[in-house]
């Protein structure tokens, strides 16, 4: 019994002795909340930048979509049957390649009978000229009469005009030969072929067409932008060297292509508050395909000079953006800026910093105006290499 109360009280010590470590411990960290964000000096440990000085792109971007400059859905002109299929699906042809052959018989026919017809006609206009040249002669020798000689007149006349007629109608049915044959009239990419061999068409068919014809080189891309970008957009259209625009597929792993800005649209679209503008491009390796979205990036001009730091070092305050910035004796200083454009990791600064100062991007939560910093960054940069660290041997120094 005597036993198991000095195992209790000795219990109870050890609890006692742990709770008391423990308060100690806690009150140590609340004494030096920072300690784990400081140095054994009291510095604040930062990583930090220099401002650079360089030319800054003025990007605009926005959200388009791939267009083609012409695409042609081919119809009969005739009503005819198709006898040959000169493409497939899918294939790129030239202007004038052949696509279709359809049934030439009936045209053919036609033309030879107008031709009959114009011989015909042309037997009979050589007789209305003797006939007149005869009526001509007697009316010299006063053997004939004025009548006849205008009566041949008019009759040779109706036969000259009737060749004209005949041959007018030959020259109509070698055209309609001509519809026969179903070329491109562009240079582009064949879509699905709707008929095949053996089908009817009609020249008055209101259905989708035989196929599609679609140019794909060059292409042009479609995008809006704020009606406050006008002003952006309407300079650059009178630019002494083209704008560039890019445009980019996304996910596709691949490089954005290039273009330039040639078209912006005449007015604004009062519902959107938008205004659209085009841009060219070669599409030489078929990057781009007409109806796919893309991002679009224009760049109208070019801040000169600009001082850069990154984005990370501007932080928001009640009096607007700010940047610590490390003196030489490695405090900071608080220095209020002006952005003059930020564009993903890096921004513009055109007051406030000056190239050269180094402004610090990680650990400002724990700075305030003169605060002492080590830079990580800089103690990073100036590590002797592995090759002139002295080793150390085992079990003591060397």
């Amino acid at each position: 019994m005597n036993r198991s109360r000095i195992l209790i009280a000795v219990a109870l010590v050890a609890i006692a002795a742990g709770g008391v470590w423990y308060v100690q411990s806690r009150g140590s960290e609340a004494t030096h909340p920072a300690r784990a964000g400081r140095s054994d000096s009291g510095a604040v440990t930062v990583t930090t930048a220099v401002a650079t000085q360089a030319d800054f792109p003025v990007r605009k971007r926005a959200i388009g979509f791939v267009e083609t400059p012409t695409s042609v859905v081919i119809k009969s002109r005739i009503d005819s049957q198709i006898t040959e299929l000169h493409i497939t699906d899918g294939q790129f042809v030239k202007a004038g390649d052949l696509l279709f052959s359809l049934d030439d018989r009936d045209i053919k026919a036609q033309i030879a009978k107008d031709e009959a017809m114009i011989a015909r006609d042309e037997a009979t206009h050589k007789r209305t000229l003797a006939d007149l040249d005869r009526y001509q002669q007697l009316l010299a020798r006063n053997a004939g009469t004025q009548q006849a000689v205008d009566q041949a007149t008019a009759d040779e006349r109706t036969a000259a005009a009737t060749i004209l007629a005949d041959k007018a109608t030959l020259d109509a049915d070698k055209l309609k030969l001509s519809y026969t044959k179903i070329v491109s009239p562009i240079d582009g990419r064949v879509g699905a072929v709707q008929v095949t061999p053996g089908n009817l068409v009609s020249a008055n068919s209101t259905g989708t067409g035989m196929l599609t014809v679609t140019q794909m080189k060059p292409l042009r891309v479609s995008f809006a932008m704020p009606e406050s970008e006008l002003p952006v957009l309407q300079g650059a259209l009178v630019a002494s060297k083209p704008i560039l625009v890019t445009a980019s597929v996304a996910n596709s792993g691949r490089p954005p292509e290039q273009g330039t800005l040639n078209f912006v649209d005449s007015s604004v679209n009062i519902t959107s508050g938008t205004i659209v503008a085009k841009a060219a491009f070669a599409n030489d390796d078929l990057k781009l395909w007409p109806g796919q979205y893309v991002d679009v990036e224009i760049i109208p001009d070019t801040l000169t000079g600009a001082t850069i730091v990154p984005t990370v070092a501007v932080q928001t305050g009640q009096k607007g953006p700010y940047v610590y910035v490390v003196k030489p004796d490695s405090t900071v200083d608080l220095r209020q800026v002006k952005i003059a454009l930020s564009d993903g990791g890096q921004t513009a600064i055109s007051e406030g910093v000056a190239p050269g100062e180094r402004v610090v991007t990680d650990g400002q939560m724990r700075l305030k105006p003169g605060a002492r910093v080590q830079d990580k960054t800089a103690a990073t940069n100036t590590a002797p290499p592995v090759s002139e660290i002295t080793p150390v041997a085992e079990g003591g120094r060397s």
